[in-house]
């Protein structure tokens, strides 16, 4: 309620705020309250049926999730996220936003909340004496649609300019989208968003803003949750979208979602830290936990029929649960640094994951490898795609299905509850999605069968 009075007081023009929960599938959906509703939302929480945790990727309600019919569409109690009632300047009138997460009608975490997975799996690992540090680093592309509809990097907005080549650390495509960026980095401040690094990416269009690590695993994926709203609605107030699917264009880079990742002891000391470039032995059975729980995974790595598009040879996207230092070929690099700085950067996930899950996931794998102590082998030398070891990730949508739902892991480190509506949502849209027939059936088959 505090937070909520100091907010009004310090910001006497806003008129709305936006509600923001994150279904299963990270999408964002909520409300938009008018000013006046503020204090009761924090002294109260906010009544929202239960299935919106429960909906597909398009929005349709996926009944085996056990949240729509089943319980009479029930409500269940929404309430605002500490720390994040923050400034919204996209808004046409003065607006804010505020993260919310559900709870049960009896107090509990509702199971199918994504942020609530991560809580656990922060839990487990403090169980340990340890606490995660974690930072997301994703990658988008800007896009527009030409005079035929087609979707195609977005034009510079100082030279009005379609780019056209590869340009990878190119400054000119910064100062290109000044405007945009300007704006974006002005919300991040106005929201305590601790954006760092911006470089222009691999592929026409394609862009990276790094986020500061937090000693909070779950303030850390809240910053990503809000980063990704921002850069959506500010890319939409210049009339561009920014798109965070992972393979937009057949001929381009895909766009990843690396979570970066170490454990600090009671002291407050990086656990991984070590004068060996591969870190401590206990940075080691971490990727060790990574690399087993891999495969079961991917389904939360790569979540969508559009992910599978992104894992290729030398893409830059990973095919084998490799690890490596300093080598960008590989899962699970150690990066270069000072001892000091030892950590995971997990290279697997899609720029269309859920950030709450990906985290999840990983630190579960983390808390796996260290209590079993597994050993990961001798890192990748060289190029990782080279490397003789088989490409072991399933390759396609319906086998990270099957083995998301064989998958004991997972059903212990999400949720029992939890798995069992995530794979009903993806079931679904798996079947809705193969039910279409598209364009390329028409070229491929028309004519030849």
């Amino acid at each position: 309620m505090n937070e909520a009075k100091a907010f009004l007081d310090a910001h006497p023009d806003v008129e709305a705020i936006e509600l923001l929960i994150t279904d299963p599938g990270g999408v964002p959906r909520g409300k938009l309250i008018a000013r006046e509703e503020l204090l009761s939302l924090y002294n109260d929480g906010r009544c929202v049926a239960g299935s919106i945790l429960g909906l597909d990727v398009t929005g349709e309600d996926v009944e085996a999730t056990g949240l729509v019919w089943s319980v009479g569409d029930a409500d269940r109690i929404c309430r605002p996220v500490p720390g994040t009632l923050v400034r919204a300047n996209w808004m046409s009138r003065p607006g804010a936003q505020v993260l919310m997460t559900m709870f049960d009608a009896d107090g509990q975490p509702c199971t199918a909340d994504p942020r609530h997975a991560l809580a656990r799996s922060a839990q487990r690992l403090q169980q340990l004496g340890l606490r995660a540090v974690v930072a997301a680093e994703i990658e988008f592309y800007l896009v527009a649609r030409d005079a035929q509809g087609k979707l195609v990097p977005a034009p510079g907005l100082l030279s009005q300019r379609s780019p056209q080549r590869l340009d990878s650390y190119g400054l000119g495509k910064l100062q290109d989208m000044a405007p945009l960026f300007d704006d974006i980095y002005a919300g991040a401040r106005a929201q305590g968003l601790p954006l760092r690094t911006l470089m222009s990416e691999y592929a026409p269009g394609q862009y990276e803003i790094t986020l500061l690590h937090r000693d909070d695993a779950l303030r850390a994926i809240d910053d990503a949750i809000l980063f990704k709203r921002l850069i959506r609605a500010t890319a939409l107030k210049h009339g561009l979208t920014a798109c965070f699917m992972p393979k937009p264009f057949a001929d381009q880079a895909g766009s990843g979602m690396h979570m970066h990742v170490s454990v600090q002891d009671a002291s407050g000391t990086n656990a991984f830290a070590a004068d060996d470039p591969a870190g401590a032995p206990l940075l080691r059975h971490a990727i060790g936990g990574l690399q087993k729980t891999m495969a079961e995974s991917m389904l939360i790595f790569a979540p969508n029929a559009n992910s599978y598009r992104r894992f290729r040879h030398q893409s830059y996207a990973p095919m084998a649960p490799t690890w490596g230092i300093n080598n960008r070929s590989v899962s699970l690099r150690v990066p270069a640094g000072p001892p000091s700085s030892r950590h995971i950067e997990h290279r697997v996930s899609g720029a269309d994951a859920n950030p709450y899950l990906v985290a999840a996931t990983v630190l579960a794998g983390v808390h796996a490898g260290i209590t079993a102590k597994l050993d990961p082998g001798p890192p990748i030398t060289g190029n990782g795609y080279e490397s003789g070891i088989a490409a072991s990730l399933p390759r396609d949508w319906l086998g990270a299905i099957k083995a998301a739902d064989d998958s004991l892991f997972l059903h212990e480190a999400l949720g029992e509850e939890f798995l069992r509506a995530y794979l009903a949502i993806k079931t679904q849209e798996w079947d809705k999605y193969n039910a279409l027939v598209p364009p390329t059936d028409h070229d491929w088959y028309l004519d030849s069968v």
